[in-house]
């Protein structure tokens, strides 16, 4: 039987061609962590520990399907978003750390607040109303998604924590149902952003896996989902309630612009951790 040290090693050699370093470090420390239910802390102590047949068969099934560039979230089942575990698959796309930072600032603007009705759209895994209905109190909480996939994954997301979020499966552009013209607080989006013509720079992994439904905009009318989900929350939210989206850096002027054109009575740019504009925050 091999050591954790020997498999961690192992690991790392194995996926180093599709995960350079440190990449590949890292993903070997989350498999292992995942597979022998040890944090990082406990896995340093346990080094030359011997691991089970059982979990040495399961570790090298991973390095299998990682050596095919699949992302470590998919091979894992979940990924990490705003203090919670979710489940994930090619359903949804993996949540990115821009997005908990729009969550982190709807939370910020709302501190306190009880009772708020809240509407994400294009909710994926549905790491966004799920965080939201986390963190604030007594709010009521929609998800609405296109992909009937996509709504099963948030639906076993949101029973794992016992979170009660109102899941609607609609297009967009048709009309949203089941809920009251200027009766919502706060809607979130993160619409598919990435124009056609970006694939070029975008990582093997993310192409080849994830779901484009939930990535691409065409690249003759990238601000697509936008101009869509701005006349949606003119009819839904209250006055002064708030519009927040996650955008492509691009854009975050033209989005801007296109909230104050439709009559939003501000809008304004937010900066993400890495000083790109990320987010367009809209108020009725």
């Amino acid at each position: 039987m091999a050591t954790v040290q020997q498999l961690q090693q192992h690991i790392r050699e194995s996926i180093k061609t599709a995960y350079p370093e440190p990449e590949a470090g890292s993903i070997a420390q989350l498999v292992l962590e995942h597979v022998l239910q040890k944090n990082r802390m406990q896995l340093s102590l346990a080094q030359q520990q011997e691991v089970n047949p059982e979990q040495e068969t399961q570790l090298k099934q991973m390095v299998q399907r990682l050596q095919q560039q699949e992302p470590v979230q998919y091979v894992l089942g979940v990924a990490h978003f705003y203090g919670l575990e979710l489940l994930v698959d090619e359903r949804v796309l993996i949540p990115r750390p821009e997005t908990e930072e729009l969550v982190d600032l709807v939370l910020r603007e709302h501190k306190g607040q009880d009772g708020l009705q809240v509407l994400d759209i294009c909710a994926g895994s549905g790491c966004i109303p799920l965080a939201l209905a986390a963190n604030l109190r007594n709010a009521e909480v929609y998800g609405l998604e296109v992909s009937e996939g996509a709504l099963e994954v948030a639906k076993a997301n949101a029973a794992k924590y016992n979170l009660n979020i109102n899941w609607l499966q609609a297009d967009i552009f048709e009309p949203v149902p089941r809920i009251t013209p200027a009766s919502l607080d706060i809607i979130t989006s993160n619409p598919p952003y990435v124009l056609e013509e970006e694939k070029g720079q975008m990582r093997e992994n993310v192409l080849q896996y994830e779901p484009h439904l939930a990535l691409f905009v065409p690249d003759q009318d990238p601000l697509k989902y936008y101009r869509r989900i701005a006349e949606v929350a003119q009819q839904l939210l209250k006055k002064g309630g708030k519009l927040y989206f996650e955008i492509n850096e691009r854009y975050g002027q033209q989005v801007q612009d296109l909230l104050l054109q439709l009559g939003f009575a501000e809008a304004r740019v937010v900066q993400d951790l890495f000083g790109k504009d990320r987010i367009v925050r809209g108020m009725m």
